[in-house]
């Protein structure tokens, strides 16, 4: 079980790096957004640079991701991606979205998306076009997940996974192979 001050430190840290330069960025703006301490942020991550650090990383959604046989990958990555939202409250990719523009920080987390996860699929892939598969396959994904994040009511956030996962994932399991 995640701990939820933790995940409200996470979301908050998320969505101030991302909407903000990184020298505006302070942990107690991101305390006050999580109702939580600034010590407890210290407590659980250290400092505000390895809170960004750990803001910036992808290897573990990519790890979870990718935890399946290619034959099931896709109806895997459909199924992990809306579940670990609806158990965790956090979504595994879409912080990559709210990155765009400019800043060293917003960079950085679009690279680190690329590296992470973009090129871990690639790398799965075999082939013609591994690559653009890959880049189609996680931008597939972070279509569901904003059309989730957006509409946190709709039936895309609200549907039975098992449906979801039937509609969706044949898309992406046609990139795989």
């Amino acid at each position: 079980m995640i701990d939820p001050s933790r995940t409200a430190i996470l979301r908050a840290a998320r969505r101030a790096f991302a909407l903000q330069p990184y020298a505006a960025v302070t942990l107690r703006g991101i305390a006050k957004d999580a109702n939580v301490s600034a010590a407890l942020i210290v407590k659980h991550f250290g400092s505000k640079e390895a809170l960004f650090e750990r803001v910036a990383d992808f290897s573990e959604a990519a790890e979870f991701l990718l935890a399946a046989p290619d034959a099931e990958l896709g109806a895997h990555v459909v199924r992990t991606l809306i579940t670990h939202r609806r158990e965790n409250g956090l979504d595994l990719l879409l912080r990559v979205v709210f990155a765009a523009g400019g800043g060293d920080e917003r960079a950085l987390i679009r690279e680190h998306f690329r590296d992470q996860v973009t090129h871990a699929f690639a790398a799965r892939l075999t082939g013609t076009d591994a690559h653009l598969r890959a880049e189609l396959i996680t931008a597939q994904l972070l279509g569901l997940s904003a059309a989730m994040a957006i509409d946190r009511t709709g039936l895309a956030a609200t549907a039975d996974v098992e449906r979801i996962v039937e509609l969706y994932a044949p898309g992406i399991q046609q990139l795989i192979h």
